[in-house]
């Protein structure tokens, strides 16, 4: 028998009519004689508000018991739609991340996943159920409950495809497709028929709305990943390994526009020029759990040098604080910090071995009067980091600096 991977996200199951249209669009897949597991996010904004509710009685709530709190709203909507299942008539059973097999490290608010015992959901299936799973969540070695991060349902869908060796799997949204931008912000942006996994992992890491690590996932046991909406029949983006190999050298250099807003900055300044400093800065923030990204060091005649790196938003206050300690014992200047940044990116794998893109997209931007903070670049993505509120213009000005707009 096939079998695919379903997921829904918050959005899609947001309150009972959209379950039961869920529940609908699983029985038609079910009835065709493909087997079905569907991996469910928590309702709208609940997670959001669970979040609110632990910080309206505890300033810092413990992550063991904020991570079990947030588990919960994937439940209510797991066991909803097993539910409206039965009453479609079908026979399905929900499993919490644990009941799946699925199994973490201890990283709080962060997990990874480890491996995937498939034995209850094989189980499961083999006495011809559909099986409801509870995204974002799995289970550590120490059997506490453990949470994947915001957006971890993708992952969660992705790694069961990828256990259970599934045809492939398809994630519904409030969007039917991957774009060339947000198509909120540039209304002329395009729906992608294919891209392939390297190009989405980085729109994914630069603002694209999917989660980062299901990208690699479906990369590394190669999981086709189709994206479509939840709420009509218009055919979605897919996500594969061929994608870039249909063209050959005409294909568009440019695949698409991505932007991540809450960016900060930290500056280290006059870091004594020796071997050792950065792994003295950046060994601690990796030990706690703070992601930096862009880094740029620049090194004077004085035998100092100035480490500039960015952070999420949400996480300078805590960098901040760690890296005033870091700076006194470096024997560094001081510090300063900038918040309310972005980094605005364009991607396509048709760029690496082409001339010219960097220089375009600066010469965008400067016409556009935007200023550039900071520039990172990787083979396939060029990314600046510039003032938030120039973001959206800045990723309308390359939308159509690049002719993406046009087929």
């Amino acid at each position: 028998m096939s079998l695919v991977v379903h997921k829904y996200g918050g959005s899609s199951v947001a309150d009972a009519e959209k379950i039961k249209n869920v529940a609908r669009r699983i029985a038609d897949v079910r009835k065709s004689g493909t087997g079905v597991v569907a991996v469910v996010s928590a309702m709208g904004d609940t997670t959001d508000e669970l979040i609110g509710l632990a910080h309206s009685v505890s300033s810092q709530p413990h992550p063991r018991e904020l991570d079990l709190l947030l588990s919960t709203g994937e439940l209510v909507s797991c066991t909803l739609l097993t539910m409206a299942l039965g009453d479609l008539g079908h026979e399905a059973v929900s499993l919490t991340g644990s009941q799946a097999g699925i199994h973490t490290d201890t990283s709080h608010g962060r997990a990874r996943i480890d491996r995937v015992d498939t034995a209850r959901m094989q189980k499961e299936l083999a006495e011809g159920r559909i099986v409801v799973v509870a995204g974002f969540q799995g289970i550590s070695a120490d059997e506490d409950i453990t949470t994947l991060g915001r957006g971890g349902s993708d992952t969660t869908a992705v790694a069961l495809a990828a256990a259970l060796e599934a045809d492939r799997c398809e994630i519904y949204t409030d969007v039917d497709g991957i774009y060339t931008a947000d198509p909120r912000v540039v209304p002329e942006a395009r729906k992608l028929d294919e891209i392939g996994y390297e190009e989405m992992l980085e729109l994914a890491n630069y603002g694209a709305k999917m989660h980062p690590r299901s990208i690699e996932l479906g990369a590394v046991f190669q999981v086709p990943i189709y994206v479509a909406s939840s709420f009509n029949q218009t055919p979605g983006t897919l996500i594969h390994g061929n994608a870039d190999k249909k063209q050959m050298e005409n294909r568009i250099k440019v695949t698409g526009i991505a932007c991540t807003t809450n960016v900060a900055k930290i500056t280290v300044r006059s870091v004594p020029d020796q071997p050792g400093m950065a792994a003295a800065l950046f060994e601690p923030l990796a030990q706690s759990g703070i992601s930096v990204d862009t880094i740029v060091q620049n090194t004077s005649e004085d035998r100092t040098t100035d480490i500039s790196f960015t952070v999420s938003g949400t996480d300078l206050p805590a960098a901040l604080a760690m890296v005033g300690d870091l700076t006194r014992e470096m024997g560094a200047a001081g510090m300063v910090s900038e918040a309310n940044l972005a980094a605005v990116s364009v991607v396509g794998s048709g760029m690496q071995h082409t001339p010219g893109y960097a220089s375009r997209m600066f010469r965008i931007l400067a016409d556009g009067k935007v200023n550039i903070d900071m520039i990172t670049t990787s083979e396939i993505r060029i990314s600046c980091i510039i003032k938030e509120e120039q973001a959206q213009e800045a990723v309308r000005l390359l939308h159509r600096g690049f002719a993406l707009d046009q087929e």
